[in-house]
């Protein structure tokens, strides 16, 4: 039986139709200005991740991050997997496994970006409302349960970036750190 890894390292370079219809090879030169928020992560990045569970203890791997253009250059979209797909030993995910995406684009009317997160794994979905902070991007939105989900992108350059997902209980009064990432560009 091949592993999760040997099928992915065997797939072919030319990517299926479908893939080839998705990706985009840059930004729509219209929208470009505003679309460089999350257009300046195009590409991969290896992560080094901190998972802090509520109930359990705190998990650390490498991880890994791929963003590209999609949709005639109108959106972003990446997969994120945690811990990467190298470290994993088999198809039987740990509960703290992560493998993922998300579909970011601007929206124009409300000067800010809309994204969806889904982890099919774990049939868990989020939607939330992005924007530039200063220098930092915060996106915010709750999930099916009513808890609010908070992630920042914070010190960010062209070749790094710290990256934080928190949560509150209380509406915002206050946040709990789940995860903690460390970014550096491989690609």
């Amino acid at each position: 039986m091949t592993t999760l890894a040997e099928r992915s390292s065997a797939m072919a370079p030319n990517p299926a139709p479908m893939l080839a219809a998705l990706q985009a090879p840059a930004p729509r030169p219209e929208m470009a200005s505003k679309l460089r928020l999350y257009g300046q992560f195009v590409g991969s990045w290896a992560l080094e991740a901190e998972w802090r569970s509520l109930e359990g203890p705190v998990r650390r791997a490498e991880g890994e991050w791929h963003f590209d253009w999609v949709l005639d250059g109108r959106a972003v979209q990446d997969v994120w997997i945690f811990p990467a797909r190298r470290l994993r030993r088999s198809d039987n995910a740990e509960p703290w496994h992560i493998w993922g995406s998300t579909f970011r684009w601007y929206d124009p009317p409300l000067d800010a970006w809309r994204i969806a997160w889904f982890d099919p794994s774990r049939g868990f979905e989020l939607r939330q409302i992005g924007r530039a902070q200063g220098a930092d991007i915060v996106q915010i939105g709750e999930d099916r349960g009513g808890l609010l989900h908070r992630w920042r992108f914070l010190d960010i350059t062209a070749e790094s970036f710290r990256w934080l997902g928190e949560a509150s209980w209380d509406r915002g009064a206050s946040w709990t750190q789940i995860l903690e990432m460390w970014a550096r560009r491989s690609s």
